[in-house]
């Protein structure tokens, strides 16, 4: 009998893997001519397809990695009782796959339950190793039950999960989603549903056969690879083993690049069909399985809903059906283009408009001394992502412990920049929307967008997030001058930013500074690295405005620059106490509308929000809009009378506390904890008990306002001018 290079654990894993692909494509076929209109054809989806194939096979290919490696852990000693070479170069790799795994898991915010299961099963899989010496199923009889057990029960899932993903999709339009699991609270109730509502006789006899073809294919293919030989070599098998390694890696990871698959990548298909049609209910359960207890209390949202319909200001309050619609048309009609700059860690108190003494920002402070500048604008959560949601959304992202971006439940979002009826529409970015799942929430809700990326640009890369904020805004600057239309455009920004790079294009023109480090730290910086690329940003936007003020299109702009978040760090030397002992130096960030004759300069200290931004900028451009979530006007609104403190929700997701900033107060409530604390920001000012529970019924009802409109808040048709 011939022998084969190729090992009998790498043979069974692939016939393996093949029959679980196999069958999962096969679903995808059954789930499109199920489920499609009339009109739509085979060939208008191939893109779809081909994406699902993908996402199948990081399915397939994590179902068979572990069971590959484990296969191939085997403790065989040399002539001096000592572990042979090929016995130790498997435990490495597999040792580094595992830790490598698992810091992916963490980069991927995994969390800390499904990394410590993760980690458990690794040393059972070690553990394993130690007790049999010999984990190949082909070699050992215990190897080989647990191994079968392992793809048996895979089969198994596969198989259930289609019969309910179906069913699912059929009843709510979506892809199974973990929350299926919530509903083992009330079993009985569910059961009885389940009973009553689906086919359950046909999908129990889909789910028999189904399994049972699997199982066959995998038990009879191991009984006829277990009879053929295969070669001695040691080194041949460790070569072909560290490929179907590595092959193995690269299908989970998914794509050749910096980040790896998303499921958000199928919403880049701008079409919901084909976005459910490329993904598959495995991806969807386990891409929510940690989101499953995320929700809201319809009770609470009621029992707040008075209050927020007054502060916002809602026209037709109905606490029954929870009408948080605002339609507003401004007085001045003139259509303007508008430029959103979302400016990367982007610290009040590090600033020039802030006293700082290190004169971080001279450019920027020329442009808000001529512009409508906003010094008490508070970012209502750290991190880019959560602030690119708030300006986008108008929400702000009270997920926890993830970011909503990262949430499949609500990839579906209404913006206000789809009321930008007839514009062009435009995202720039230098490096990937990849990261954080950001372009599934541009590309899945914002009509018509032109998502540019890093290699969308004839610009050198210049480390991880990409080409440069001088070469981006340029390149922005470019597409903008030959615009015919009117444009609204979002430009977010990176290089404030670790590694904190400055381009070497540009040392002969930016001058580094270097300052002792209790200089640095009186004025809040960490380094001089850090000061660096705080000051290339000012840099950086002087060349973008210089730029932009020679073209054509610049006398009919609205500029916006909003920074995503702030940096926490000493702040004593511009600002009370309070904005470090309450880490508002997290919040607080510039905001400023410059339009040299059509807005007139001012310096405005109203507490304002990241959720304002598309609010004022929609106003000032002339455009009708109906707001649905918690941004207000600012150029109207600012001056209103409110029975209650007008502040800036603020929400830490690191340790799941919610408050409120005002202009004379700032106060916590830390859920986990129950700790609530009231802070003064100037020594004056009135912390009576009567102004606490004003502050804590505030924070309550922005919070659980939040949680109920990121559920409910659908993407809409643009409003009619």
């Amino acid at each position: 009998m011939k022998k084969r290079s190729i090992s009998k654990l790498i043979r069974w894993m692939v016939i393996t893997g093949l029959a679980f692909f196999i069958f999962m494509t096969a679903m995808r076929l059954v789930f499109f001519f199920r489920f499609k209109a009339p009109a739509i054809t085979f060939t208008d989806n191939m893109q779809a397809f081909l994406l699902g194939a993908a996402y199948d096979l990081r399915i397939v290919c994590g179902a068979i990695l572990f069971p590959f490696l484990t296969g191939s852990l085997i403790l065989k000693s040399n002539s001096h009782k000592r572990l042979s070479i090929g016995s130790i170069l498997s435990i490495i790799v597999t040792l580094a796959i595992m830790v490598f795994l698992l810091i992916f898991m963490k980069k991927g915010h995994a969390g800390l339950t499904t990394i410590m299961v993760v980690a458990s099963i690794f040393v059972l899989i070690l553990l394993w190793l130690r007790s049999t010496k010999n984990c190949n199923p082909f070699e050992h009889i215990t190897s080989r039950k647990i191994f079968k057990a392992w793809f048996h029960t895979v089969a198994l899932a596969l198989v259930v999960l289609y019969a309910f993903d179906f069913e699912h999709y059929d009843y709510l339009g979506q892809r199974l989603s973990a929350s299926i699991v919530n509903f083992a609270g009330d079993a009985k109730i569910s059961m009885s549903m389940i009973w009553e509502t689906y086919p359950v006789i046909p999908l129990l006899i889909f789910i028999i056969i189904s399994c049972l073809l699997l199982i066959l294919i995998i038990n009879k293919s191991y009984k006829i690879i277990e009879k053929s030989e295969e070669s001695k070599s040691g080194p041949a098998k460790f070569f072909y083993g560290l490929v179907f390694t590595l092959l193995l890696a690269l299908g989970i990871f998914g794509r050749f690049g910096q980040y790896p698959l998303r499921w958000s990548d199928a919403f880049s298909l701008k079409d919901d069909f084909k976005a459910n049609l490329a993904l598959n209910p495995i991806q969807s359960f386990f891409s929510t399985l940690e989101y499953r207890s995320s929700g809201y209390d319809e009770a609470l949202v009621k029992k707040y809903y008075p209050l927020m319909a007054d502060y916002l200001g809602v026209n037709n309050p109905d606490n029954k059906n929870l009408n948080f619609s605002r339609f507003v048309r401004p007085k001045d009609s003139i259509r303007r283009n508008v430029v959103i700059v979302i400016c990367e860690s982007f610290s009040a108190y590090k600033s020039t408009m802030f006293g700082n003494g290190l004169n971080t920002t001279p450019y920027f402070n020329d442009l808000c001394n001529d512009g409508l500048f906003f010094d008490r604008c508070f970012t209502p959560s750290y991190g880019t992502a959560r602030g690119i949601w708030a300006v986008i959304t108008g929400i702000p992202d009270v997920e926890y412990p993830n970011t909503s971006s990262r949430n499949p439940s609500y990839v579906d979002q209404h913006s206000i920049i789809n009321d930008f009826a007839g514009y062009s529409k435009y995202y720039f970015i230098g490096g990937s929307s990849s990261w954080a799942n950001i372009r599934g929430l541009l590309t899945n809700n914002l009509n018509g967008l032109h998502l540019l990326e890093e290699e969308d640009f004839n610009a050198k890369k210049i480390d991880v997030w990409g080409i440069s904020d001088k070469r981006l805004l340029l390149a922005a600057n470019d597409t903008f001058a030959t615009q015919k239309n009117p444009f609204v455009a979002i430009v977010q920004t990176a290089d404030n930013h670790r590694p904190y790079t400055i381009p070497d294009e540009d040392r002969n023109n930016f001058d580094l500074v270097s300052y002792p480090k209790d200089t640095l730290h009186k004025y809040g910086f960490s380094d001089n690295d850090e000061l660096n690329a705080f000051r290339y940003t000012d840099f950086a936007f002087r060349a973008f405005m210089e730029a932009a003020k020679k073209e054509a299109y610049f006398k009919n702009t609205i500029f916006v620059f909003i920074g995503d978040h702030g940096i926490k760090g000493n702040a004593s030397a511009e600002f009370p106490q309070v904005w470090n002992s309450a880490n508002l130096t997290s919040h607080h960030v510039p905001l400023l509308f410059y339009a040299p004759g059509i807005i007139t300069p001012q310096r405005n200290s109203t507490i304002c929000s990241q959720v304002d931004v598309l609010p004022t900028a929609a106003s000032l451009a002339g455009i009708p809009y109906n707001n649905t979530t918690m941004g207000i006007d600012l150029a109207s609104e600012s001056g209103r009378m409110l029975s209650f403190p007008a502040g800036a929700f603020l929400f830490d997701p690191t340790i799941k506390q919610i408050g409120m900033v005002t202009d004379s107060l700032v106060f916590t409530d830390n859920l986990l904890s129950g700790q609530q604390e009231l802070y003064k920001t100037y020594p004056q000012a009135s912390d009576s008990d009567t102004l606490r529970l004003q502050l804590k019924d505030l924070s309550d009802a922005w919070y659980q306002t939040a949680k109920y409109l990121l559920y409910h808040n659908k993407k809409k048709e643009a409003v009619s001018h």
